[in-house]
């Protein structure tokens, strides 16, 4: 079971990498080339962590953590980027209908 705490919140920026020779720069598990979204796969569909372990024997719980974390902050910066984009995009109200049928 995965636990988070607020004493200790996980940052994924020390397990997370990004290197354009490795995955072609697809986020993966620092040195690994198992990527994120692989795992992010497996717990979507519900496999718990003890599987994933078994499956990526080089990972450890604080990856799957570290994967979780990466995901909310790409998620969050993703929201960010919408919100900012229609507040600097003006949607005016539809042209009423011409009658000059």
């Amino acid at each position: 079971m995965i636990c988070f705490s607020r004493e200790n919140p996980m940052t994924y920026q020390e397990r997370i990498a990004r290197d354009p020779a490795i995955c072609a720069g697809q986020p993966t598990i620092r040195g690994t080339r198992v990527l994120v979204r692989v795992v992010l796969g497996y717990l979507a569909h519900g496999e718990p962590v003890q599987r994933i372990l078994a499956e990526f024997p080089s990972l450890t719980e604080e990856d799957v953590r570290a994967v979780i974390a990466f995901a909310a902050a790409s998620a969050a910066e993703d929201s960010t980027r919408t919100s900012a984009a229609a507040a600097t995009t003006p949607c005016g109200p539809l042209p009423k209908a011409s009658s000059a049928f």
